[in-house]
């Protein structure tokens, strides 16, 4: 039995956690999993609601790292992790995505001979301004299994040099999560609360440095969703720290009178999922949402000037489309103006919702 400690850290990380934990309790024979959770997002809303929607068991560990600096967080990680380690001698650690969580743990793992696979290897932006890009070229660097969600991964890993050996195509676990709670997040009211249920809407989500904390950059995004406003309801779950922002700006007002564009609080996973699976257009400076919308078919504008995932514009729906108001107003009436046909979305191979059983498989291959 191989017994494996699965880290969480931030919201991302938990739909790709979720199935593999699930597919290991499948396999308890094989696997004995551990949950880490290091407490980066450590509120009930951006960590309980995720938890409890996706099934995931309570964290045998909390860490509870809580905020910080890049380095301040990096190092406090560091630091908690290594004692579980030492203590409970796993024979892999799983680390998932791009947060500074899990450069950390890989750290950690590297420094003390503990094998370590990396979930969602090889993707890359080609922009090291963006603090996620360090995070995984230096994990992949470093883990001993890299698991990549597509092919595109795969060659961006072997043309830095990495040995084809420690690569596995698994495909792209958070569709796992998102295959398997579609039909769970239909009982959700969340449209009709919102008063959108019927009608044609935009959701949108921003938490990245680089869009939400210069405030010409937010005020410029703010003054393109108002507007698209003007052509249809804008929803926008407000992650906390982008609240903040907004009010520190003083942007807040945008939002206020009862027009069409409207915050929110941060939602849970099943209620988001029902919200923007019906949306006609999503604006996002996210990367997973990149690739739920792909797997959909949902129209979907990305508010960066590049991204790690480059599959979901080739064959999805996505479409980068930077930061000035003028192309984002233009490319959102250009996508709504493009409606869905009702043919089955294109999606890249091996998102599929099987994905966490090829990881489990890849990892007792390597163990033997």
């Amino acid at each position: 039995m191989i017994k494996v400690i699965n880290v969480v850290g931030a919201r991302p990380n938990f739909m790709k956690v979720a199935p593999v934990v699930e597919a290991m309790r499948r396999r308890a024979a094989e696997f004995a999993p551990l949950v880490v959770h290091t407490g980066q997002h450590y509120d009930a809303r951006m960590s309980g609601d995720f938890f409890r929607d996706l099934g995931l068991p309570e964290p045998d560990v909390h860490l509870g790292v809580g905020s910080g600096s890049h380095a301040q967080q990096t190092a406090a990680v560091m630091q908690l992790f290594e004692p579980v380690v030492l203590e409970e001698k796993p024979d892999w650690v799983v680390v998932v995505g791009d947060v500074n969580s899990t450069l950390a743990c890989a750290l950690v793992c590297a420094k003390l001979r503990v094998p370590v696979a990396h979930v969602e290897a090889g993707l890359r932006s080609r922009d090291r301004t963006m603090p996620e890009e360090v995070n995984r070229v230096l994990t992949d660097q470093i883990a001993d299994l890299l698991l990549t969600p597509s092919a595109d991964a795969d060659r961006n890993l072997l043309a830095e040099g990495i040995s084809a050996e420690r690569i596995r195509l698994v495909g792209n676990v958070m569709i796992d999560s998102l295959l398997k709670h579609l039909a769970l997040a239909g009982r959700s009211k969340v449209r009709e609360e919102l008063n959108v249920e019927g009608r044609d809407y935009a959701v949108v989500t921003l938490h990245r440095p680089s869009n939400v904390d210069d405030p010409a950059t937010l005020s410029r995004i703010v003054s393109a969703l108002a507007k698209i406003s003007e052509r249809l309801p804008v929803v926008f779950p407000a992650h906390p720290r982008t609240r903040r922002m907004l009010a520190e700006f003083g942007l807040l007002g945008s939002f206020e009178g009862g027009g069409r564009l409207r915050l929110v609080e941060p939602l849970g996973y099943l209620d988001f999922l029902r919200l923007y699976s019906g949306a006609a257009l999503v604006l996002t400076d996210s990367g997973g949402i990149q690739e739920e919308t792909t797997a959909l078919g949902v129209p979907c504008l990305t508010l960066r000037e590049n991204t790690e995932r480059p599959v979901t514009v080739e064959v999805g729906t996505n479409k980068v489309v930077g930061r000035d108001p003028a192309r984002i107003v233009r490319e959102a009436e250009s996508a709504l103006a493009l409606r869905r046909d009702g043919a089955p979305p294109r999606v890249p191979p091996l998102w599929d919702g099987h994905a966490a059983d090829r990881i489990l498989d890849a990892l007792l291959e390597r163990q033997r």
